[in-house]
């Protein structure tokens, strides 16, 4: 049998630790034997889970025989203790395979076991994760990153979606499949992360006091124009070379992938809000075909502008 250690921390989300427990407590073989022996694991008797207390059973060496370890989400990002630490660190080098919900992507970033990884967290807290472990290479649009031994999952129900990922990873498509309706959830969630980030019809932030801030603004006034790299050089008063230079330093990516991303968030805004056709809406925001749009769309999204709309209109 499998087993699956859920470390408990202060401030531990409720949900992320119920999520694995649930999950894996309930996953049942095709002979009807259980497929997980879960325990919960801590540095003290009892964790501080915000609205109530938790009693845990085992201390942290629980993780010494375990083959998973999750490390659910906290409410307060805060300093790992070296307990902790050192467990998750000592698991890792026995070759346990280690996933994180939600925030628990910053206790395990703290360990250094993300460093040079790729790694997702929820949307919210993208920008606090990027600044504090740069080290990092944080994906904020997907819903889970398999590294292979270390793993990490978006927010809430992204951590579902892991645990099915791990369970098809253990015992097939089949019992991971049950083990989905059981939860009453898709196997295969339709597109990523991206879909649900909130932002207002801007969409994309401009880096203050930049000296690209004022290009950048620009580039929002003319989203709807077929602009080229060539026509925001010019605008810029920049060669072509120097412009993706100092715009990289400046943005983090190229002035096209900067234009490509704000109009698909401006075409989110139009598909909330309004009732324009899709092939209008891409037509506003810039691009030169409904199928142009309609693939930069998914591409940046993970679903379809249609599928987009029924969400989320």
């Amino acid at each position: 049998m499998h087993t699956v250690a859920v470390l408990a921390i202060d401030q531990v989300i409720p949900f992320d630790l119920a999520t694995p427990i649930e999950t894996f407590g309930r996953t049942l073989l095709p002979d009807g034997r259980p497929g997980y022996q879960v325990r919960i694991c801590a540095e003290r008797p009892e964790v501080d889970a915000g609205t109530f207390a938790l009693r845990v059973p085992w201390g942290l060496d629980g993780f010494e025989d375990a083959d998973t370890v999750i490390v659910p989400g906290v409410a307060k990002p805060g300093p790992l203790s070296p307990a902790v630490s050192g467990a998750l660190r000592a698991a890792a080098a026995h070759g346990t395979r280690i996933a994180s919900i939600c925030t628990g992507a910053f206790p395990l970033a703290a360990t250094g076991l993300l460093d040079g990884l790729r790694a997702t967290t929820h949307w919210a807290a993208a920008e606090a994760f990027a600044a504090t472990y740069p080290e990092v290479h944080l994906d904020p649009d997907v819903l889970y990153v398999d590294n292979g031994q270390i793993l990490a999952s978006a927010g809430a129900a992204a951590g579902l979606d892991l645990c099915l990922h791990l369970i098809r990873r253990d015992y097939g498509s089949a019992v991971a499949a049950n083990a989905a309706r059981l939860a009453v959830m898709p196997l295969e969630r339709e597109g990523g992360q991206a879909q649900f980030i909130v932002h207002d019809h801007t969409l994309v932030p401009t880096p203050k006091g930049a000296s690209t801030e004022p290009l950048l603004d620009w580039l929002r006034d003319n989203l709807h124009r077929p602009l080229t790299l060539e026509d925001i050089a010019e605008h810029a008063g920049l060669s072509s070379r120097t412009l993706i230079r100092r715009f990289r330093e400046q943005t983090g990516t190229s002035p096209l992938r900067w234009l490509h991303r704000a109009r698909v968030r401006r075409a989110q805004h139009l598909l909330e809000t309004t009732e324009h056709g899709i092939e209008r809406i891409g037509a506003q925001v810039g691009f030169s075909s409904p199928t142009a749009f309609r693939d930069r769309f998914k591409r940046t999204t993970g679903v379809s502008p249609q599928s987009y709309r029924r969400s989320f209109q």
